[in-house]
């Protein structure tokens, strides 16, 4: 770190030059980036390839549809003439639109799309592509068709699509989410630095959050894997939480030198040699945290672990180049611009306070932190991994109104998720038909006598559900279709693919989980030189992580939260996506405050020998670090709980309680503890570990004369340089 820091200092103006052009660069195509992302998932599995070659055959036949619930004026039913006329012009208009296709009493004379007494009828409208919204434009000309035919007519709309976004609600973007998110920071970092320095982690973040984009950008060319736009929003929001964690170190670090008497330049170096290590470290294990998701076999965590691999490393490689750059250049002036009465950046008093208490009563606060992870581990063990509710979803919206209407009317929400099922040529779909109708699942099944669902050499009948797919009340929908229909048919539906992705991470959680412990496990074994330490790290990590599932249970699942924050009745299940991507989330953040707080543990102890002396010094310099990080972050996530859509709720809600579990809880109160009461054997590394992760044994070092500037003689004596922050 010593010649990296130098390298730098050497040639700060070509550094700068090149930042300044990777960030125009990154300015100019931040815009384009999205239309070189693909939406959609890839899995090997059955439905997948039934709904391939569903859009290939019949467009967005596998979509969720687009509900039209129509109220018939008093004095008319379904078989009115100009209720029928209505239809059948609603029909004309779908059939006009290229790939757009429909399913209504009038093509199909099915009694199932007609609600109780008669007097309200559905219209099923699917899009040209599955995943794409069946256009606003397309459900209001069709139902003026209706309302222009049969006057008094009330047309509806809904579906999860509408249900999901807010049914057309206002709602913030997750840009917009963001930008409050910096806002927020922004005010955190003023009252940390209490001067013009806390700009100085959001310009390193946006930077970095620039880079990140040009890098998926050029990922979308190098990868055959489909990168899914959320990764964006991933992207930033990582990018943000680390990029502000690694700079608010290190221009810690910088004040400290600077108060302890170095000169501007001595200062930028030392920082950079002692934090710097740190910061790599950090994000090297954050990377190959992220990275692991490449062994779920679905594409969409795939594209999230390949994209994984660099934002850590960029987050750090900024913060390592563009931080030095500018203390060096504006530190001491911009130190000067106060905002409020400067702290010395000694030890403060209320984490000196705490990690003395800790020290004392190690076993007491051991006790209080697994007292509260274990319970709320425990909730986390009870997660139901599928997609939420219908019912659950927006429930101000036009949308929901519309489902009310629906469920009044006598339908199931169950119609919301149909399933195509394609038959092959030579297939009857009236007899398949009257015996899929027969499964006590069904709802019904859909036979449209028009050339749109019937090719030369296939065909299409829609299965409509009583219970909704792919959530906790699906029952056995989706395995009574796969059993009764003939052998060659393919049952398609995106929720239907939606239930084999759960199935798919569910499997692989417990894989993943083992592969990020081995390897988060060997590089901090490598980097701290010690078994308990690390062995320690990954399980409270793990703890974390289950923590936060807790939460999800909690405020979602059984609805303790949900209800009084948003007005959202408990959803009864966590989208499956949420639990995989907190795991990668939290892993790299809160490695990051663990190492922040043992490196300097480490470093304490290296110096004088004193295990619980070190745990005072180390906690009370990197305490209101990681509690500031984890706030600003906290922020940012609350932030994105306003958006409309329920899953990124759910992951903000999730990641936000994360985030502040495990920096107030898991590493100022369990951590601290933990090395105290393990003692001498937090350092103790056997010979044959040692030569297993190819490292020398080091005793620790007791020299109390031994200054900070004695970086050489730390480094002949085996201790740890690379974990100092």
């Amino acid at each position: 770190m010593q010649r990296f820091a130098a390298f730098v200092m050497r040639h700060r103006i070509w550094v700068a030059v090149a930042w300044v052009a990777v960030t125009v660069v990154g300015v100019l195509m931040a815009p384009h980036v999205s239309g070189r992302l693909k939406s959609g998932t890839t899995i090997s599995a059955a439905s997948y390839t039934a709904n391939q070659a569903l859009q290939k055959e019949y467009g967005g036949v596998a979509a969720r549809p687009s509900v039209l619930v129509v109220g018939l004026p008093h004095g008319t039913t379904v078989d009115s003439p100009t209720v029928k006329a209505g239809l059948a012009a609603a029909d004309r208009v779908a059939a006009s639109l290229p790939q757009v296709r429909d399913l209504s009493y009038a093509n199909t004379g099915d009694r199932s799309l007609v609600g109780t007494g008669g007097t309200s009828t559905l219209v099923m409208v699917y899009p040209p592509r599955m995943g794409d919204p069946v256009p606003q434009q397309v459900t209001d000309a069709m139902g003026s068709a209706i309302s222009h035919a049969v006057p008094g007519a009330t047309v509806q709309v809904t579906g999860v699509e509408q249900l999901s976004s807010g049914g057309g609600g206002s709602g913030g973007s997750v840009l917009s989410e963001i930008l409050v998110g910096i806002g927020l920071a922004l005010i955190v970092l003023a009252w940390v630095f209490g001067s013009a320095l806390a700009v100085l982690p959001l310009i390193s973040a946006i930077i970095s959050v620039l880079t990140m984009q040009l890098a998926i950008w050029g990922l979308t060319y190098a990868t055959s894997i489909a990168i899914n736009p959320s990764v964006q929003f991933i992207v930033a929001l990582l990018g943000l939480g680390l990029s502000v964690d690694y700079a608010l170190l290190l221009v810690n670090r910088w004040r400290e030198e600077r108060d302890a008497g170095a000169d501007n330049k001595q200062a930028v170096l030392r920082s950079l040699h002692k934090a710097g290590h740190s910061v790599a470290f950090s994000a090297l294990i954050a990377s190959l945290g992220l990275f692991a998701l490449m062994v779920v076999p679905v594409s969409f965590l795939q594209g999230v672990g390949m994209s994984g691999l660099f934002i850590p490393s960029i987050a750090a490689l900024v913060a390592l180049t563009v931080v030095p750059l500018l203390l060096a250049t504006a530190g001491p002036r911009m130190d000067r611009i106060r905002l409020r009465k400067r702290k010395n950046t000694g030890p403060g008093t209320m984490w000196t306070n705490t990690a003395k208490a800790i020290v004392k009563r190690p076993k007491i606060a051991a006790a209080a932190g697994a007292a509260i992870l274990g319970a709320l581990c425990a909730f986390g063990l009870t997660i139901n991994m599928n997609q939420p509710a219908v019912t659950s979803l927006s429930p101000t919206s036009p949308a929901q109104r519309a489902l009310v209407a629906l469920q009044n009317d006598g339908f199931p929400t169950g119609v919301l998720t149909s399933a195509p099922i394609e038959l092959p040529a030579g297939t009857d779909p009236a007899a398949t038909a009257a015996t899929l109708r027969a499964l006590p699942s069904m709802h019904g099944i859909l036979v449209a006598d028009t050339p749109a669902w019937h090719h030369t050499g296939s065909s299409v009948v829609m299965g409509l559900p009583k219970t909704e797919v792919g959530t906790s009340h699906a029952g056995s929908v989706v395995a009574d279709l796969r059993a009764a229909a003939p052998h060659d048919a393919l049952i398609g539906g995106e929720d239907v693919q939606n239930t084999d992705v759960t199935h798919i991470m569910t499997q692989w959680l417990p894989v993943l989980l083992a592969v990020v412990a081995l390897v988060t496990f060997v590089l901090l074994a490598r980097g701290m030189r010690s078994l308990l330490l690390p062995a320690k790290a990954v399980a409270l990590n793990v703890f974390s992580v289950g923590a936060a599932y807790g939460i999800l249970v909690l405020v979602w699942q059984l609805g303790y939260g949900s209800n009084a924050l948003w007005g959202i009745p408990a959803t009864g299940s966590i989208s499956p996506l949420v639990p995989m991507l907190l795991f990668g989330f939290l892993f790299g953040v809160s490695m990051d405050y663990e190492v922040f707080i043992l490196a300097r543990v480490r470093e304490s102890f290296d110096r004088t020998g004193d295990t619980n002396g070190a745990v005072v010094e180390g906690i009370s310099r990197t305490g209101r670090l990681v509690t500031s990080a984890a706030l600003i972050l906290f922020l940012a996530l609350l932030s994105l709980s306003s958006a409309p859509d329920v899953t990124v709720k759910m992951m903000a809600t999730g990641m936000a309680a994360g985030v502040l579990i495990d920096a107030v809880v898991v590493r100022t109160l369990l951590t601290p503890a933990l090395v105290v009461l393990f003692g001498k054997a937090n350092w103790y590394l056997p010979a044959w570990a040692a030569k297993a992760l190819w490292i020398k044994p080091a005793a620790p070092v007791e020299r109390p004369d031994l200054d900070d500037h004695d970086d050489d003689l730390l480094d002949r004596t085996g201790a740890l340089p690379q974990l100092r922050a």
